[in-house]
């Protein structure tokens, strides 16, 4: 898992940092300057791995184009679709494919109880929940902004952002039980 995660942030050390002649140890000064791998092992700690992984995967799609109607990486993703696909990929748990219909199914959340792996909620075409992301951490989330763009992480904090939260939910992934 160390190892898949490393990975991961190597292609966004990548593209952050300057050319050299020696990437690996580039690579590896970015980690470490930034405690990235010691961040990692207390989420995945604090978290479960199941959140760990679902961040590490939506982490390793970073780049992929926004698409309207996208649900998967090899033609782009609109916001929702993103969240959708990173959810069953991940945990295998299946969620409606609209962001208001996403929100309608999961659990509602205080702001300042976010952990690694919620769904983060933003009214952006003058609609309460027409935008959704997946929470990383540290006021960060990853997401599929918009036409043009790509998926990438942005701080909440920012003032769009800011001023466009519209809620927090969280994702029952436990077994659903019970069904025949």
């Amino acid at each position: 898992m160390l190892k898949h995660t490393l990975l991961i942030f190597c292609f966004v050390a990548h593209a952050h940092a300057a050319p050299s002649n020696n990437a690996a140890d580039d690579i590896e000064r970015y980690l470490a300057e930034r405690g990235i791998v010691a961040q990692m092992d207390q989420m995945r700690e604090a978290v479960g791995d199941k959140a760990s992984d679902l961040v590490v995967n939506a982490m390793t799609f970073l780049g992929v184009p926004y698409r309207k109607g996208g649900t998967n990486a090899n033609t782009g993703f609109d916001c929702s679709g993103f969240v959708r696909s990173m959810f069953e990929q991940t945990v295998g748990k299946v969620l409606p494919r609209r962001a208001s219909d996403q929100a309608a199914a999961t659990e509602k959340i205080d702001k300042q109880d976010l952990k690694p792996g919620d769904l983060v909620f933003f009214n952006t075409m003058r609609q309460t929940f027409s935008h959704v992301g997946i929470y990383l951490g540290d006021n960060k989330f990853i997401h599929s902004p918009k036409p043009g763009q790509q998926v990438r992480v942005d701080d909440m904090r920012q003032a769009y952002w800011d001023r466009r939260f519209t809620g927090a939910r969280r994702v029952e992934t436990k077994p659903e039980t019970g069904k025949n």
